[in-house]
């Protein structure tokens, strides 16, 4: 393979030829509700759906698959912030070789259960990607062979292989929408896509928060953390200068309406760093009005998160409503408010009273309510009904 240009066709093509016992074509999915809000047909490539959760199967199987005998005898290691150790330990199972992977001390629960129950034997070290990647060059020293997340010709073949399944399942297309986090996916995805169908625009996206192709400020944290690379390769870097038409951020708010968007409306569970290219299409950073495909890179988000992320964006669209008001405490206070709320069929989710270290009449209670709406103008219906009842009334969100 060419060190300066990355893959050919022809090396793509043989990769999904070796991939092909494993790693699944994932489907293409339209949406109807998603096309409305970014006003332009939108499309979304599932590899949430593949096997180990995310693309990153297709590249670690084909590495795997170009290794010697004496290189499976010393076996694999590798660095992750999760997805890539999965689809390592899978496909190293899978060819009866020995992986150990590397992963971030605050990586995902859900990635890290998965990582070790495919078989690896996973190391918790650092902060991020990057140091674990520090960490894991010690195990290479020792004589066990590094497959990198994106650095790697081999794992860029197998990650192209998407590009050959959207020009074969895709026909009228303007844009392809791939999230950026060392590189590897966007570049193979453009090299495939550039020689087979030329008029598509490929646009990249990263978190604005850690954003270095974007060229945007020091990296810091995100709820991306699929794409949380705060170095990325130079190979890819290369390739995706040559390649890719723009890069465009999101910001995390963007990036959770989008996966609760996903969840609600399109019935998908899709990861921070999957979601990345649908909050671009959403927040009009995709320039053009033709259809766009969206490529959902994985679906391996921690539950807990998932739920914080729900919450956060339900409350965003109006669907929770945290207001405080003043009572009487008195018997019968608290009822017929509630009462008054249940009949603008209103449900309310939780109560609390606060009287203690607080500037209130002798008689008085503060109660801070959760309810749950049907959107913003609900909201503003019963905050207007409040007033007229004369409660005076704070809205927290």
């Amino acid at each position: 393979m060419a060190t300066t240009t990355g893959p050919t066709l022809a090396e793509i093509e043989a990769a999904r030829g070796r991939i092909g016992g494993l790693a699944r074509v994932t489907p293409v999915y339209s949406s109807e509700a998603l096309s409305r809000m970014s006003r332009r047909p939108v499309l979304l490539k599932a590899e949430n759906l593949q096997r180990t959760g995310s693309f990153k199967i297709r590249g670690a199987v084909n590495r795997i698959a170009a290794l010697t005998d004496e290189q499976r005898a010393a076996g694999v290691v590798t660095a992750s912030a999760g997805n890539h150790g999965q689809a390592v330990a899978l496909a190293a199972r899978e060819a009866g070789v020995k992986a150990t992977v590397f992963m971030p001390e605050d990586a995902p629960m859900a990635k890290v259960d998965a990582t070790r129950s495919y078989g690896a034997d996973v190391v918790l070290t650092g902060e991020g990607f990057d140091e674990a990647n520090v960490a894991a060059q010690a195990r290479v020293e020792a004589g066990a062979i590094f497959i990198h997340a994106f650095e790697d010709e081999i794992v860029i073949a197998g990650q192209g292989t998407v590009g050959l399944e959207i020009a074969e399942q895709v026909g009228e297309l303007e844009a392809v929408v791939v999230p950026i986090g060392g590189g590897g996916l966007a570049s193979g995805i453009s090299l495939a896509l550039s020689e087979l169908r030329p008029e598509v625009k490929i646009v990249g996206v990263q978190a604005e928060s850690c954003a270095p192709f974007a060229g945007d400020g020091e990296p810091g944290h995100t709820i991306a953390d699929g794409i949380a690379v705060k170095v990325p390769g130079e190979l890819t870097r290369r390739i995706l200068d040559d390649r890719l038409d723009r890069v465009v951020t999101v910001s995390d708010p963007e990036i959770a309406q989008a996966i609760v968007l996903l969840l609600e409306r399109v019935k998908l569970v899709v990861e921070g760093a999957g979601a990345a290219s649908v909050a671009a299409l959403l927040g009009g950073k995709v320039p053009g009005e033709g259809p766009a495909l969206a490529l959902l890179s994985g679906g391996n988000i921690d539950a807990t998160l998932l739920i914080e992320i729900a919450r956060h964006g339900l409350t965003q669209a109006g669907r929770f409503l945290v207001v405080r008001t003043r009572l009487e405490d008195r018997p019968g206070a608290l009822a017929r408010l509630l009462g008054l709320i249940a009949g603008e069929r209103v449900n309310v989710l939780s109560v609390e009273h606060h009287r203690e270290g607080m500037d209130l009449p002798v008689t008085g209670t503060e109660v801070e309510l959760t309810l749950s709406m049907r959107d913003d103008e609900h909201c503003d219906e019963l905050l207007a009904r409040l007033a007229e009842w004369g409660y005076s009334t704070e809205r927290l969100s």
